[in-house]
């Protein structure tokens, strides 16, 4: 609803500005150029004629395959907030709409070759950017914004438009700019603006580290209008996921006609699409075609086959049966059951990993030894699948982490949510202090390789 609302106030205010509200350019040289359709290859700039404070910006965009220009706003070429124009695969590089180091996106809501609308609306301290009419980045920047030394002047202000060719070829065409007066407020505001002193996501926003909750569930009270709402809020992209099986909490999806109609419509939402796994029937229930068209499938092995064949979801104490086993025993079935899972179930993203029953957590430290943990790393290692660094239940363990580090192993943050209130990956940012992890030990949609993988029915 959001972004309706956007759009509905921009066609008030251009209309009742003026008749022309194109922009004119000076190239490098300082020549005049006032073409309504622009091309930008990798080097070249425009800088608009005149400054401007509060305003709202529309046109379209075309990019080629991997091209990527910007437009920066109060700016003299070098200071200013930048707008990315990059579109294609989920693959780790800023994508559309990104507000670059400050609210970094990655998966477009655009495509190459296909022209598309953008608009982008400052009005006091709030950034406000849509791609194909939807909202994209709600930033208001607080008191104090912390920023680097690199990006210092990334600061509300005043100042040209710049447009700047990054890489291949992109154009630009019906550029239009209505400026906005002094007081002028965006409705859709409503968030209080993050402390930014305290915060430790534009930390990473500055460091141009991906910033991806891969697992959000829209359960719980919260809704996609919520979600979206606070993914740009707090500067963290979100990857939200139905489970497609049977034994969840939340949205199920129950067959192959199901997922093609929740695809459908999630497809145009700001968010990463994923699916969930759930129980261990799912791989004979859908077939790879349907599910292959998420951008990414995650599993877990909170639902085993016991010592005695019985379909246990051990996250529920009432389902933990040992019936004579030890602890340890029972622990080894846990692990040959994930190894069997990771091995026949072609899933990019081992979620909730590590994970152990209630009563035996206390002794996590003791039950997952070493051998068992390279039994895990192993398959993971061998099918290519990432390790999920849980921040709800605090899994792996650091020691696990920094294992699946040296051994070169990739990692997704996800929380796996009950609710609305779910945090800000803390634990995954401690991981990242404590373990060494770098933009470049995380995965992508681009390094799956499910759909080539056989699907192997087990557990019968």
């Amino acid at each position: 609803m959001k972004h309706y609302i956007l759009s509905l106030l921009s066609l008030i205010i251009l209309s009742c500005g003026n008749s022309d509200n194109s922009l004119s350019w000076k190239s490098a040289d300082g020549a005049t150029i006032a073409d309504n359709e622009l091309t930008l290859t990798e080097g070249d700039r425009l800088t608009s004629t005149e400054e401007y404070k509060n305003f709202i910006i529309s046109g379209k965009a075309l990019t080629a395959k991997d091209a990527e220009a910007s437009l920066m706003f109060h700016s003299d070429g070098e200071s200013g907030y930048e707008v990315l124009f990059r579109n294609g695969a989920i693959d780790g590089t800023r994508k559309s709409g990104s507000l670059a180091a400050v609210r970094n996106l990655y998966r477009s809501l655009a495509e190459d070759s296909t022209w598309f609308d953008f608009q982008i609306a400052v009005r006091r301290s709030n950034i406000a950017i849509s791609i194909n009419g939807t909202d994209v980045v709600c930033y208001t920047q607080p008191e104090n914004p912390y920023r680097t030394a690199e990006y210092s002047k990334r600061i509300i202000g005043k100042g040209n438009i710049v447009l700047k060719g990054k890489e291949g070829e992109t154009k630009f065409r019906d550029i239009q700019i209505t400026p906005l007066d002094d007081n002028a407020l965006n409705p859709n505001d409503t968030l209080p603006p993050v402390d930014e002193q305290s915060d430790a996501i534009i930390r990473l926003q500055q460091r141009n580290f991906p910033v991806i909750d891969y697992h959000v569930h829209l359960k719980g009270g919260l809704t996609k209008e919520i979600a979206h709402a606070m993914s740009m809020n707090y500067g963290i992209n979100y990857g939200v996921a139905p489970n497609a099986g049977e034994g969840g909490v939340g949205r199920m999806l129950a067959d192959d006609r199901e997922v093609y109609e929740y695809y459908e419509e999630v497809k145009p939402l700001p968010f990463l699409c994923g699916v969930q796994g759930e129980g261990r029937k799912w791989t004979s229930t859908f077939s790879q075609e349907a599910l292959g068209i998420f951008d990414y499938l995650f599993t877990d092995a909170m639902t085993i086959m016991d010592h005695k064949n019985r379909n246990s979801r051990i996250y529920r104490a009432e389902e933990v049966h040992y019936d004579g086993v030890t602890k340890e025993q029972y622990m080894d079935q846990i692990v040959e059951q994930t190894v069997k899972i990771l091995t026949n179930e072609p899933a990019d993203i081992f979620a909730n990993p590590t994970y152990i029953p209630d009563e035996m957590n206390p002794d996590y430290d003791k039950y997952w030894t070493d051998e068992r943990i390279d039994r895990v790393l192993d398959v993971l290692e061998q099918h290519s699948i990432a390790l999920e660094i849980n921040p709800r239940y605090k899994i792996p363990s650091l020691k696990i982490i920094s294992m699946a580090k040296e051994r070169g192993l990739k990692f997704t943050f996800g929380t796996n949510n009950v609710d609305a209130n779910f945090g800000k990956l803390e634990y995954c940012l401690e991981a990242i202090e404590k373990c060494g992890i770098t933009a470049d030990d995380i995965w992508f949609p681009t390094m799956s390789i499910r759909r080539t993988r056989p699907v192997v029915i087990y557990n019968k």
